[in-house]
């Protein structure tokens, strides 16, 4: 047997094999842009999963929205240590884009047992206090984003774009459900699937899609695409 040891030669075959296999369960499917290709195939690389082709919904110009902040330099706050460590700091330091987790957050540790909220939901309070652009992303914590969408609607946080793709049983639907309604520029996956590898993979895909990037020179990540695809 010969074994393909490059990892990016890996991932390029994987993705080709991903296409072939759309193309052969739903040869009618059409994507709707290179970006959400990315971010669909790179779901379906993450987990095996082809039901991602189906549930991913982009509503309010949702992709325009995160690019508009990453150009800004602005700042992706995450729901969990695990989608923290799954993105490409190497691709946004270079895009100049900010990356915070602050579920460990002295603040909001604090703010979580002063009002007996969850530390999830208190992170959203205290990056309220960010300055410049941001999208949130939800992998893990259905409630927390509940809350953002209240905060939302009273005026007391600012979310440019909101990537809500929480996994679970206990109000997941519920909350997607409410992001979908909400009005805010969402990304969101229907249903019980998600996690915090699905935010990494919708992550990397955007920021791997983008061709500027904040230094002299004129750079390109890409996912490997085709102009076959998906009824989405």
């Amino acid at each position: 047997m010969t074994y393909i040891q490059n990892p990016s030669s890996i991932e390029e075959k994987s993705f080709q094999i991903i296409q072939s296999m759309i193309t052969e369960k739903d040869p009618d499917y059409v994507f709707h842009s290179e970006m959400e290709e990315s971010i669909i195939k790179r779901a379906i690389h993450t987990t095996g999963d082809f039901d991602y082709l189906y549930t991913m919904r982009f509503e309010h110009d949702v992709l325009k929205k995160i690019e508009e902040v990453i150009r800004a330099k602005g700042t992706i706050l995450l729901d969990s240590n695990i989608s923290l460590n799954g993105i490409n700091k190497r691709v946004l330091d270079q895009l100049g884009v900010s990356y915070r987790c602050l579920i460990s957050d002295e603040e909001v540790v604090a703010l979580a047992k002063e009002k007996q909220i969850t530390r999830a939901m208190a992170a959203v309070e205290i990056a309220a206090k960010i300055e410049g652009p941001k999208v949130f992303a939800f992998g893990g914590a259905p409630t927390a984003l509940s809350y953002l969408i209240e905060l939302a609607e009273q005026g007391l946080v600012e979310a440019d774009a909101v990537i809500g793709v929480p996994v679970g049983f206990i109000n997941v639907e519920e909350s997607k459900e409410e992001l979908l309604q909400s009005g805010l520029p969402a990304l969101v996956n229907l249903g019980r699937k998600g996690g915090s590898t699905i935010v990494v993979a919708i992550v990397n895909a955007i920021i791997y899609q983008l061709r500027e990037v904040v230094t002299d020179d004129y750079v390109r990540y890409s996912t490997p695409s085709s102009k076959e695809g998906g009824k989405n």
